[in-house]
């Protein structure tokens, strides 16, 4: 990737020598401090354009309401609109690409983090969980938002098998790695029902700590429910 900023890529000091490819890259992306403020400038603009989308949506309807809008009120160009989101509804669901931070995955794959399906499992739904505890008012905004709109739910589920599809690439990578016999589409299956049992205890705990403080008790259910069967 060829530098964007000001930065001046430095010659080597001899003729013939190669730079370091590592210390390349730290230069094009900064120090640890830059690459912090960055994302959380990159956050901070994402969240802008989720609360306008959200919030012209309630006020005008979903039809009514533009990229270009969506854009003005966010104070940011349309062009950087389509850095974040695909289209205005995926703004108003603040649809996440794949939901998972690149160090979870490689974790995962490489058939950890305890080496246990079940338990490493349970980490993959805490860090699917973890945007939704962070944004609790732009969740529910959403979800009211979908019961309004049917174009939006029509779009969830577009998301949630895409979601799935990349669940089910995540499975199989891990297979490849560390091998196990259960179904990728079971395992599909039972991460968006930990998901899903984990929010709704959230909800009933009137949603206070975190979704994922659910996850153990989501967790000890099925496994009691599948030990009930083994012993009788």
């Amino acid at each position: 990737m060829a530098p964007t900023s000001s930065r001046e890529t430095v010659a080597p000091a001899e003729s013939g020598s190669s730079p370091d490819l590592r210390e390349f890259v730290s230069a094009l992306e900064g120090s640890p401090a830059e690459q912090g403020l960055r994302e959380r400038k990159k956050r901070a603009r994402r969240a802008a354009l989720i609360d306008a989308a959200q919030n012209l949506v309630a006020e005008h309807g979903l039809d009514a309401v533009t990229v270009e809008m969506i854009s003005a009120e966010a104070g940011v160009s349309p062009r950087t609109f389509f850095n974040y989101f695909e289209s205005k509804d995926d703004a108003v669901l603040g649809a996440e690409d794949t939901g998972l931070p690149e160090d979870v995955i490689r974790t995962f794959v490489e058939g950890g983090p305890t080496g246990r399906l079940l338990s490493d499992l349970q980490v993959v739904v805490a860090a699917l969980l973890a945007p939704a505890g962070e944004a609790h008012d732009r969740v529910m905004r959403a979800m009211d938002l979908m019961q309004q709109e049917p174009a939006l739910l029509r779009r969830h589920v577009v998301w949630m098998d895409r979601h799935k599809s990349r669940l089910g690439e995540l499975f199989e990578a891990r297979r490849a790695t560390a091998p196990f016999t259960t179904d990728a589409e079971l395992l599909t299956m039972l991460v968006l029902l930990m998901l899903r049992t984990a929010l709704v205890a959230w909800e009933h705990a009137g949603y206070t700590g975190n979704p994922a403080d659910h996850l153990p008790a989501a967790v000890a259910q099925l496994v009691d429910l599948v030990s009930a069967d083994l012993v009788s």
